[in-house]
């Protein structure tokens, strides 16, 4: 958790990837992930309208942490590019593993390096709490939308057969994704409501 002596000092915040498009421009694999959760995301008008005037009022930003190769980071950042631009907020970008002291300050359970992780920050670089992984009906939904697009019994490990299982897996998961973003969106409202109450 965020303190007085955290690492992202508001210098460090800045060095950030600044917007989702150069973060694509950054990243190495996945881009076709990423792009399509951008795309089916729909950020409803009246979620905007609030953020902005938190935004505007406040000065609210983020810093998320991530990694191209996550399926969860694949689904949790656009949400995030999407509200930016939407709003005008804030948020710098950070991979994980070159910010490993960042990441450690967000630990989930205080031992997973679980991303994405978005930090809340307020105009004066006041830490208002942070967002982990993916939303609560999103691990409840996950395991069956899994368990729906594998074969049983699984293909043996390393052959195509399991990679063919593992990708309809992955698509069936991004098929199934936009009431998990919705979902984020809500989750991340509560938390910065109640540190601004």
């Amino acid at each position: 958790m965020a303190s007085s002596t955290s690492v992202v000092t508001p210098e460090r915040f800045a060095t950030g990837i600044g917007s989702y498009k150069d973060w694509m421009a950054a990243i190495g694999q996945r881009q076709a992930e990423f792009q399509r959760h951008y795309d089916e995301f729909n950020l409803r008008d009246e979620d905007a309208a609030d953020f902005k005037k938190l935004v505007d009022e406040k000065g609210l930003k983020a810093l998320v942490i991530g990694e191209d190769w996550c399926p969860d980071v694949w689904r949790g950042l656009p949400v995030m590019a999407r509200l930016q631009e939407a709003t005008g907020m804030d948020v710098r970008y950070f991979m994980r593993d070159q910010n490993k002291d960042i990441m450690a300050e967000f630990l989930k359970n205080g031992e997973f390096e679980s991303i994405p992780t978005v930090v809340f920050y307020d105009g004066n670089h006041n830490y208002l709490g942070h967002w982990i992984e993916r939303a609560k009906l999103a691990d409840e939904q996950m395991g069956e939308v899994r368990r729906n697009a594998l074969p049983n019994p699984m293909p043996e490990q390393g052959t195509p057969e399991y990679a063919a299982a593992q990708d309809a897996a992955r698509k069936a998961a991004i098929d199934a994704a936009e009431p998990w973003r919705q979902a984020q969106i809500q989750e991340i409202r509560e938390i910065v409501d109640r540190a601004l109450a």
